[in-house]
Parts: C-alpha cells; sequence; structure tokens
C-alpha cells in the first residue's frame, strides 16, 4: 500500500481540530504523526476541563521562557517550580500559538501565584510575570490573527511585535487599559484589519483614530460607550473615511456620544446594530435624522435596541434597500409610538427574503400583520409586542396567523396586554397539525392567560403539535408570578 504524503496528512489532521478525541489518539500512532499533531493542537485556543490540565498548559508555557527572563523572575523573587525550571522541552509549543487572549495570561499568573494577593510587592510582581510571558508569545509567535487587548502592557513595542502583529485580521481594545500612545505604535504595525472591536470608550483618542485611518480593507467595527455626555467627533470622521469598507457596524451607550454624520457615508453596510440609551431628546433627534438620510442598499441584519421613536425612520431606510434583509429586531423601553404600521408596511413591501422578525404593532397595524405574512413567505420567526389598549385584539391576531402564516413560520412569540378566547388557541394549534412543530409564547405578565389556556398548550404538546411554550405546566408558575 502506497504511503500518504506528510501534506495529506496535514490536511487530513487540520480537518479534525473541532475532534479532540480523535487528533489525541493520533498522538499515540506513531512519532511522524505525533510531530504533526502537536503543532495543529496547540494552535487552537485551550480548553481546560479541570484545574489539573490549566495548571498543566500554564507549567508548558513557563517553561518555554528564555534563561534570562527566569533569572529575571527569581532576582525579583517570582518562585517559579523546580518542574518548570528544570523542564526540556520536545517543542517549542508557544511558537505553534495561532490566539491571544488575555484569559490565558490571567491563568498562568494565577497558577504562578496561587491566587495569593497579599504576599508583599504582589502588584509589582504581577506585572513583571506579566511582561516576560507577553515578551515570550510576541518574541517567538508568528501569523496571530486575533488579539484581545486588556493589558497596560506596551506590546507594540516588544522585540519581535512587527513579526507578530503585521497579519493581524482581528483586533478587541479595552480602553480601561490600552492607553493612546500604544494605539499609534500599534497603527505604524498593523495595517490589514478585518475587525475592531473597542471597549470603555470615553473620549477621541488620537492614537486610535490613526489606528482606524491606518487599516485598508476594515470591514467590522463595534464601539462600546462608557459615557453619558460628550461628542465623539474625531471617531465619527474617521468612521467616515472608512465608509466604503465597512459593512458591519455595532454601537453600544448612549445616544449623541457620536455624531451620527458619518452614517451616510457607510455605502457598503450590510450589518446595523445599535443598543442605545435614549436620554439625550437632541441625541435622538440627531440619530432620526442622519437615520433617515443614510442609504444602506446592502443591508441584510438590522437590531435597534430601545430605537426610541424612530419607526418612520427605519420603515425609510428598508424603502431604500435591495430586498436582502434576513433579520430585523426592534425593540424600546417606552410603551407608545407613531408608525408602527409604517415600518411593517416597509417590511412587508421590501423584505421578500426576510426570516426573522421583532417588531411592534399598535391597534389599527392587523392589516399590515396580514400583508407582512402574505408576502414573506421566508419568515421562520415572529415577535410582535403590542403596545394596543383595547385587548380584544388577541382573537383577530391568531386569526390572521391562522389564515396567512408562511409554512416556515413556527417561531411566535406575542407579547402585551391582548385577551385570547380558549377558542381561538384550539383554532391556532390546530392549524398547525399538518405543520412543523410550533414554539409558542405569549407574554402578558400573566394577566389574561388561564388555566384553561395553558391546558390547551399542553394538550398540543402532548400530541407534538407544540414543542416549546413557556405556558407549558411546568414553566407555568414562573411565567405567572415573575
Amino acid at each position: 500500500m502506497e504511503k500518504l504524503n506528510i501534506d495529506c496528512f496535514i490536511l487530513i489532521f487540520n480537518e479534525l481540530q473541532a475532534d479532540k478525541k480523535s487528533l489525541y489518539s493520533c498522538l499515540l500512532v506513531n512519532k511522524e504523526w505525533y510531530h504533526l499533531v502537536v503543532p495543529i493542537l496547540w494552535g487552537n485556543y485551550p480548553y481546560f476541563n479541570c484545574e489539573k490540565s490549566k495548571e498543566k498548559y500554564s507549567n508548558i508555557i513557563l517553561s518555554c521562557l528564555p534563561t534570562s527572563s527566569k533569572q529575571l523572575l527569581f532576582d525579583n523573587n517570582i518562585k517559579l517550580s523546580s518542574a518548570i525550571l528544570s523542564n526540556t522541552l520536545t517543542f517549542n509549543y508557544v511558537s505553534f500559538c495561532k490566539f491571544h487572549r488575555t484569559g490565558i495570561i490571567d491563568n498562568i499568573i494565577k497558577v504562578v501565584f496561587k491566587e495569593n494577593l497579599s504576599i508583599v510587592d504582589y502588584s509589582k510582581k504581577r506585572n513583571l510575570l506579566e511582561q516576560e510571558i507577553y515578551k515570550l508569545f510576541i518574541s517567538q509567535c508568528e501569523g496571530i490573527k486575533e488579539l484581545d487587548w486588556r493589558t497596560s502592557q506596551p506590546l507594540p513595542s516588544f522585540p519581535g511585535a512587527i513579526t507578530f502583529f503585521s497579519q493581524l485580521y482581528s483586533l478587541y481594545i479595552d480602553l480601561y487599559y490600552v492607553d493612546s500612545h500604544n494605539l499609534y505604535q500599534m497603527a505604524q504595525i498593523c495595517k490589514d484589519l478585518n475587525a475592531l472591536y473597542v471597549r470603555n470608550f470615553i473620549q477621541d483618542i488620537p492614537g486610535l483614530i490613526s489606528l482606524i485611518n491606518a487599516q485598508r480593507n476594515l470591514k467590522i467595527i463595534s464601539f462600546d460607550f462608557n459615557i453619558k455626555k460628550g461628542t465623539c467627533e474625531g471617531l465619527s470622521e474617521a468612521l467616515a473615511r472608512k465608509g466604503c469598507t465597512i459593512n458591519e457596524l455595532s454601537l453600544f451607550g448612549s445616544v449623541g456620544i457620536i455624531p451620527h454624520s458619518f452614517l451616510t457615508s457607510l455605502i457598503n453596510l450590510k450589518d446595523l446594530t445599535i443598543y442605545y440609551d435614549c436620554e439625550n431628546y437632541g441625541g435622538i433627534k440627531e440619530f432620526q435624522k442622519c437615520l433617515a438620510n443614510s442609504e444602506f442598499p446592502n443591508l441584510q441584519f438590522l437590531e435597534i435596541d430601545d430605537g426610541s421613536l424612530c419607526f418612520k425612520e427605519l420603515a425609510m431606510l428598508i424603502e431604500k434597500t435591495k430586498g436582502n434583509i434576513t433579520y430585523i429586531s426592534v425593540y424600546m423601553s417606552n410603551r407608545s409610538a407613531d408608525n408602527t404600521g409604517m415600518l411593517l408596511k416597509a417590511i412587508s413591501n421590501h423584505c421578500p427574503n426576510i426570516e426573522n422578525l421583532t417588531t411592534y404593532i399598535g391597534s389599527d397595524d392587523l392589516i399590515y400583520v396580514k400583508s407582512l405574512l402574505m408576502d414573506c413567505n421566508n419568515l421562520m420567526s415572529l415577535c410582535l409586542n403590542s403596545f394596543n389598549e383595547n385587548n380584544d385584539m388577541g382573537d383577530e391576531l391568531l386569526n390572521i396567523l391562522i389564515r396567512f402564516s408562511p409554512k416556515y413560520l413556527t417561531d411566535i412569540t406575542i407579547s402585551g396586554n391582548l385577551e385570547y378566547s380558549i377558542s381561538a388557541f384550539i383554532n391556532f394549534f390546530e392549524s398547525y397539525r399538518e405543520r412543523k412543530p410550533l414554539c409558542f409564547y405569549i407574554n402578558d405578565n400573566g394577566e389574561h392567560i388561564t388555566t384553561g389556556h395553558v391546558d390547551v398548550v399542553n394538550k398540543y404538546y402532548g400530541e407534538r403539535i407544540i414543542t416549546s411554550s413557556n405556558l407549558l405546566v411546568y414553566d407555568h408558575f414562573n411565567f405567572a408570578y415573575n
């Protein structure tokens, strides 16, 4: 039998990356397989199923430290175990790593200090050990694709930083730790980021603006603003300059922190997620205006959390898309809004491929729900939150769902102060008898759902017409009293 060449084995082993058990078995076949599998195992993010495996992994990393680092730690009274100091390794395991997470460094430090925070000069010693571990990774690893940057260590100035960071694809930055100078240094090295995630943004930072400006193909941007007031004009302008490449944007924090004028520059946006605390009325009006003036023809994913008073603007935005939207979720904290029907109409007319929808309905919107169900044949999940004060709309809504629901719609949630007759419940579930099992949720704070409704749900659950519901017997106590 002809032997496979090494390249074939490597391809096969790489296909087994998610199957750690099989890869570990391959280690035991022969010496050749062992040398091929070890780099693949170490190239994946480690999974620790117990403290012993975490400690073993940490000790191997520490054993890779150069003699100079071990001596520096010894001179500063940082004690490593005798096994680490005397260990002779078969491989330079650190060089195989293709990941970099702050949690890994933290675990190694905990192994050394055993979580003893009372030792003399703990902070100084921890900082020194952290420095030497980062230096080890940066000097030994090549082709790192992802970096979790949550340390004050000057990573871009460490030996090997140019090689280590030059191929970086995804970067997570916590500005609680990282300063402007380090970001500016990173901008000189890292120019091909695909994704940038920034947390604890409190003001315009020149180094961060330089990093954004340096990128040639930045596609994914996420910002978590940790301030209530202020304007980040520099950030807005930097994002506008990347308008042709950005196709995924996420913003978290208070509305009005960043001028939204940059939104009109994002002509290739496909994914928009905004989670805002809408306390600033002026910020809301500015956001509405920019949203209405924006055009995202290729939009596929839209999620607005607490998008207060912007149903009209969202409808205008959707009307300018090319029909590729598959997901829309709108959540609000206030209990009244206009133009909910306008949004439903826009979705019905311009989102033929939508699969998942969460939105609101008013007392006059059932006609738009009917159109939505008739026009959006790929709809699989529907969540309707009712603003209706006239609570007798429940039966009519269920009847519309019976008559017009597309065949793939098997996940339905209805929230609001609506009443439902027992017969309407029975008719609704009967309509799903020849369809796939239904996930069905009713959220009304227990005001109108009776034990009779619960009995109906449990009957159809027993007949496997319903696959899950918050009205099942084992959930009803929590439903009624929480």
